[in-house]
């Protein structure tokens, strides 16, 4: 039933539209989490902070005269060769036959490992979102920091650490799924006779936006809360309200981010009915529609 009250838009490039970096080559193929991402991005004007990384992978390259150079750690691309990297400078290097490749997914021993000596992180991007390919070090620098944890971890304080670690970040979390559904019903602020909708569609936008590890807006702590939350709604509302999932968006610079906005701005026109004390046709209303539908599963949009 909600398809057919999707809202559509015709989409083509418009003159003197501004280009993004990261956005070509990725178009129609970014997913949700990648967009909701670049929203926060948007709202924080990070494009100072993308030249201030680029001028620090300059400089960390200028003081590797060589592979082996000083205890720094230098970020490499990956290349279509597994054993070839590409470094800042343009450079093609391979590692060391002594060295091994460390997989992410254990920050501390990661993060050791980097301090202990020279290492090669393998960072790849996709659009606006970056992927670590492992961290390359010396084999036995990387074994004898591996065993040292290991030891570490299996004593009872660490037990103890670790447990408390973990109930300080569950009640964290906790504390913050009810202060962004809070923020979120501020941002919508609906009359009271569509409060109930507020609260189904505030619990949809929660569970789908916050959990840890979404990579949504919701989980930047750059922006205020309060920003977070809109971005949130209008994201939610875009894939759940919209036919923006099937649009066929040109690739052209700025074509998509145009279509994002003249999108948010006919779901801030819904918002802004909802807010006035009067009735309308639910079954024309493409939010009350999407509501009452069932939760999407493949955004894992929770049940209100």
């Amino acid at each position: 039933m909600r398809a057919a009250h999707r809202l559509t838009l015709k989409v083509g490039p418009k003159s003197g539209e501004e280009g993004e970096e990261g956005e070509e080559g990725e178009e129609g193929e970014e997913g949700e989490e990648g967009e909701e991402a670049e929203e926060a991005e948007e709202a924080e004007e990070a494009e100072g902070g993308r030249r201030a990384l680029s001028r620090q992978l300059a400089s960390a390259s200028a003081r590797f005269a060589g592979p082996m150079a000083e205890t720094k750690t230098l970020i490499l691309k990956p290349t279509s060769d597994p054993d070839v990297f590409l470094a800042p400078d343009g450079r093609r290097l391979s590692p060391p036959p002594e060295w091994a490749c460390l997989a992410p997914g254990d920050a501390t021993l990661t993060r050791r490992v980097k301090k202990a000596g020279p290492s090669w992180a393998v960072v790849e991007k996709r659009g606006r979102k970056a992927f670590s390919r492992g961290l390359w070090a010396p084999a036995a620098t990387i074994e004898r920091i591996r065993g040292e944890l290991a030891v570490e971890r299996s004593t009872e304080a660490y037990a103890k650490r670790h447990a408390a670690g973990v109930a300080r970040r569950e009640r964290s979390q906790a504390a913050y799924v009810v202060e962004f559904e809070r923020a979120v019903l501020d941002f919508l602020r609906f009359a009271p006779r569509w409060d109930a909708l507020a609260r189904d569609l505030a619990a949809r936008v929660v569970a789908h936006a916050t959990p840890v590890g979404s990579g949504t807006v919701a989980r930047t702590e750059r922006i205020p809360v309060e920003e977070r939350a809109r971005a949130a709604v209008i994201a939610w509302m875009r894939h759940q309200t919209t036919g923006y999932d099937d649009m066929k968006i040109a690739r052209v610079k700025g074509a998509r981010r145009g279509v994002r906005r003249e999108l948010a701005e006919v779901s801030l026109a819904i918002v802004d009915l909802h807010r006035r004390d009067e009735a309308h046709g639910a079954r024309a209303c493409p939010l009350c529609q999407a509501v009452a539908g069932p939760a999407d599963a493949g955004s894992s949009v929770g049940a209100g």
